[in-house]
């Protein structure tokens, strides 16, 4: 047993509990309502900071406290279709929900890396510009990097329809409160059943917004060891290198980059190597981590940190996007690292060749503009001409149409239209 000493906006330091208590351990203070939780995020000789998870925390100086141990969670198969807040709990309104009978601490580490399996097996997203530029296979991570209202939380619903997926754990960090129910009601509409939602909203405290893609990594990971193949969306990362930003500034750590302190960028690799394959003949989580790049810079410390580590990056263009293009996925700048998994000889090399022709189209449209190009100059611009514009075309995609079952042959058919080929 401890007691509060010193009572800040930001934390509350308790005396009594340093010879006791570790990070990440989770402190119990008494307070005028009832019991308040927080945890530990630095611990001095005679006081520990300890950071709560409410908003307007209302502990008192000389209140009692004492540890609990780390946050734990104890998922099972009822919670597929539910609403949970970062401890696990339902947050939806229906009934009580039902925990499994292995409690595993929230913020674990990765598995050991030669104890996981291959990642071998494509997956079909039904996003036509993905499966055709960046083709996805189980057990990849892959980020998504967009400015803000480029259409990044439409894609991720989009792709969170994507078929070939056991289970589909989402993770909504740092979103309106209304895009909730629109996310459940409209998005998943029909697909609930597969899906397990872990909500920590924008006016939630730090504590909650970091704990939440932690949770939502927690429930994949079991659906994963059940054998599952596990569909897991975090929207978004950055907003969870912000509340890490909150929590580490609270423990009195120095911002060393844009305001960012150095725990920030130890702890995403920590979070995002937890995604992948599992034993190997397991399940695995095939991880989709949004990226808001502040100020549509993709070389902020965030973006760059998250691109390193993840095995390819879908890039969105606000230009792209004002153009009314939609998905706004810039062909030439996205890039799947395992994509010769998923394509054949005949589609590596189409691919390449629709990147080269894109690229050429590209580079002359101010050419173009001024009126600098003659047709039949040059046959290779001509061609790019001609075929770019049905290529563009047949990639616009609207979460109405619904997936797309061979994004091959759709291609296959707007280039016959550009070529003029019956």
């Amino acid at each position: 047993m401890g007691h509060v000493v010193d009572v800040a906006p930001q934390a509350v330091k308790v005396s009594g509990l340093s010879p006791f208590v570790r990070l990440g351990d989770c402190i119990l203070c008494e307070g005028p309502e009832g019991e308040e939780l927080g945890e530990v995020v630095r611990v001095e000789a005679e006081t520990t900071t300890v950071k709560p998870f409410a908003v307007g925390f209302r502990a008192r100086v000389r209140a009692r406290a004492w540890r609990t141990g780390p946050v734990t969670l104890s998922p099972s198969p009822a919670w597929k279709g539910r609403a949970v807040d970062a401890f696990g709990h339902p947050c939806d309104g229906l009934c009580p929900i039902e925990t499994g009978s292995n409690p595993q601490v929230a913020d674990r580490l990765p598995d050991a890396a030669m104890s996981r399996g291959r990642i071998k097996d494509p997956v079909k997203t039904g996003v036509k510009a993905i499966d055709i530029f960046t083709p996805l296979v189980k057990g990849q991570r892959m980020g998504i990097f967009a400015g803000s209202g480029v259409g990044k939380s439409t894609l991720m619903g989009m792709l969170a329809r994507a078929p070939g997926f056991d289970t589909v754990v989402v993770a909504l960090v740092g979103e309106r409160g209304r895009e909730v129910r629109e996310f459940l009601e409209e998005t998943m509409k029909g697909e609930l059943g597969r899906v397990v939602t872990v909500v920590a909203t924008g006016d939630e405290s730090p504590m909650m917004r970091r704990l939440a893609p932690k949770t939502a990594m927690s429930v994949a990971e079991y659906f994963r060891d059940l054998g599952d193949d596990v569909l897991l969306i975090v929207d978004s990362v950055t907003r969870l290198a912000h509340a890490a930003r909150d929590v580490a500034l609270a423990a009195g750590e120095p911002p060393v980059s844009r305001g960012y302190p150095p725990s920030v960028f130890s702890e995403l690799p920590r979070l995002l190597e937890r995604a992948g394959p599992g034993q190997e003949g397991g399940g695995t989580i095939t991880g989709l981590f949004a990226v808001l790049v502040d100020g549509d810079d993709h070389n902020e410390p965030i973006a760059d940190a998250i691109r390193g580590t993840l095995d390819g990056h879908i890039v969105l263009d606000r230009a792209i996007a004002e153009e009314g293009r939609f998905p706004a996925v810039d062909l030439l700048k996205s890039i799947s690292r395992l994509s010769d998994l998923s394509w054949s000889a005949q589609e590596r090399d189409l691919v390449g060749k629709l990147k080269a022709m894109i690229a050429r189209f590209e580079d002359t449209r101010d050419l173009r503009l001024l009126g600098g190009y003659n047709r039949g100059a040059d046959g290779t611009l001509d061609q790019a001409v001609d075929l770019v514009p049905h290529i563009y075309a047949a990639m616009g995609q609207h979460p109405a149409d619904g997936p797309t079952s061979d994004a091959f042959d759709v291609l296959s058919r707007a280039l016959k239209a550009g070529l003029g080929v019956a």
